[in-house]
């Protein structure tokens, strides 16, 4: 069984870092502090027209919980036109009621607008009530997958739920792990859950590299970025595992 790595990015950089290391597929995001929001129109583009592997653009408006308004809902639904017009191969979703239960009214929509891209169902569901309705919720909603850490910060440590979504989903929904995940843990985790792709950051931090820097403004200036060597190394161990 083949089994695939997608990385989380959040700038151009370190998407074409991601696709050169290996990733299979991408998921698309900016702001890393609020969790990854929708990326601009000039990020979409430029990233359309350079990189060549399955790229998933998350279709967040803001930051926060993901109760949405009527009108973020409206927001949600020009991006995932503008994804359609530019050819992404999917979108990455998440609508939630405030009594913590999937907005599946919302859902139902995005997937039918998104049609026929495919819809990742995001960590809202690890903010959801019941998890095991939840799924049900999601797959009755025909998205393509679900990305969770087993409703917990880190993945390996919510194996144990993300092991049981597996088996409940029998295949209806693709589940993958995803939220600390790293080559140090990327095997255990797929072979205890059964996951047939994995979700990870790869995440570093990258000192400014500006040579001029205002002392008194007191401020380091860092970016986010990916480690192509930690990227290499986790889709080796896929791989290796696959074979």
């Amino acid at each position: 069984m083949s089994v695939n790595l997608e990385i989380a990015v959040f700038t151009i950089e370190s998407a074409l870092l991601a696709a050169s290391a290996g990733a299979d597929r991408l998921e698309l995001c900016e702001n890393p502090a609020e969790g990854g929001t929708t990326p601009s129109y000039g990020t979409l583009k430029i990233v359309r027209e350079h990189i060549f592997i399955p790229v998933f653009p998350i279709i967040r408006p803001r930051g926060g919980d993901f109760f949405f308004s009527d009108e973020a809902f409206e927001v949600m639904k020009k991006d995932i036109s503008l994804c359609k017009e530019l050819q992404f191969e999917g979108v990455v979703i998440g609508s939630l009621l405030r009594n913590g239960n999937i907005n599946t009214e919302h859902t139902k929509q995005l997937v039918d607008l998104a049609y026929p891209l495919e819809v990742t169902f995001h960590r809202a569901f690890d903010r959801a009530i019941e998890p095991l309705q939840a799924l049900e919720d999601i797959i009755s909603c025909s998205c393509t997958r679900l990305l969770t850490s087993g409703q917990v910060p880190n993945a390996f440590d919510g194996k144990e739920l993300i092991k049981t979504l597996i088996d409940k989903a029998a295949d209806r929904i693709s589940i993958m792990p995803g939220s600390g995940v790293r080559s140090s843990n990327i095997l255990e985790l797929a072979k205890f859950t059964g996951a047939s792709e994995l979700h990870s950051s790869a995440r570093i931090d990258l000192p400014s590299t500006m040579l001029h820097q205002q002392k008194s403004m007191k401020e380091t200036l860092r970016s986010v970025s990916v480690d192509m060597e930690e990227i290499k190394k986790m889709k080796s161990i896929l791989t290796r595992f696959s074979n």
